[in-house]
């Protein structure tokens, strides 16, 4: 059985680390600020981001890291990067407060505005995705498990739609000429429904709302990896460090490559 790179593997460990901080925190009494942006923040933000930072410095010191609980650094300066790690050190802190489980750490690294390698690690659960680009992608359970090889599949009847369990919307339209109406929707929190899609427990996520770079770059990797794509409304894929703003454009996650998902979106949009 073949497993990921070693640089993948590393980086995967250090995930692990952070989780294992996140996790302490977890089961303890814990208070929860709230952001400039009206986010929520927790001390297992701050101690996971610590974890990664210091792991990613011994790993690649020359490399840059853009993470949502670090300062963010101004576009002068960010335009100059070629490689740099992207970082969300939990990504579903809402989920997290709510103690469902459903939250991850998720760790990339962008190479000419592409994510060519993604840790997504669900520290409740212990799965560890990682995909590395043109290597394929994987999933590790416990720790020092094996390493299984992960695919999307063909869109199912009914097609199973991942939904996010905390950001609401009005999609269904959409989602109807995407897909028809005849599918199931499946909540769940944070970047898992990325990796629920690229282990082929799903078909599409579709998301009509504000995302930030750091929270689709890791498992954009994975499912890319694992035969899917993560495409804007125009049918492009993600591309990362475009400009001032780390806002994402909205986009379909989708798992079934035989399908023209541009055209599809090409004719939802002229409806």
């Amino acid at each position: 059985m073949s497993t990921p790179p070693e640089l993948a593997r590393q980086v995967g460990e250090i995930a692990r680390a952070a989780g294992a901080a996140i996790l302490e925190i977890y089961y303890s009494d814990f208070a929860v600020q709230t952001k400039a942006d009206e986010s929520p923040l927790t001390a297992a933000d701050l101690a996971a981001q610590q974890v990664i930072m210091t792991g990613l410095a011994q790993l690649e010191p020359h490399l840059p890291v853009l993470s949502e609980e670090a300062k963010l650094l101004a576009w002068s300066e960010r335009r100059q990067w070629s490689r740099y790690w992207l970082v969300d050190p939990l990504d579903g802190t809402r989920e997290f407060i709510k103690r469902n489980g459903e939250f991850t750490v998720n760790i990339a690294l962008i190479d000419q505005h592409r994510s060519v390698l993604g840790v997504v690690l669900a520290p409740v659960t212990g799965e560890l995705y990682i995909g590395a680009h043109g290597h394929g992608a994987w999933l590790q359970t416990p720790v020092d498990g094996e390493w299984q090889r992960i695919r999307t599949r063909p869109l199912g009847t009914p097609a199973q739609v991942a939904g996010s369990r905390s950001h609401g919307g009005t999609q269904g339209t959409l989602l109807q000429q995407l897909i028809g109406s005849d599918y199931e929707l499946l909540p769940l929190g944070s970047s898992l429904k990325f990796c629920l899609i690229a282990r082929g427990a799903a078909d599409l996520y579709l998301r009509l709302g504000l995302t930030s770079e750091w929270d689709t770059a890791a498992a954009q990797c994975v499912l890319d990896e694992a035969g899917g794509a993560v495409l804007d409304m125009a049918g492009r894929p993600f591309r990362y460090n475009r400009g001032e703003s780390l806002l994402n454009p909205e986009f379909v996650a989708v798992g079934d490559s035989t399908i023209d998902w541009a055209a599809r979106l090409q004719a939802a949009v002229e409806k």
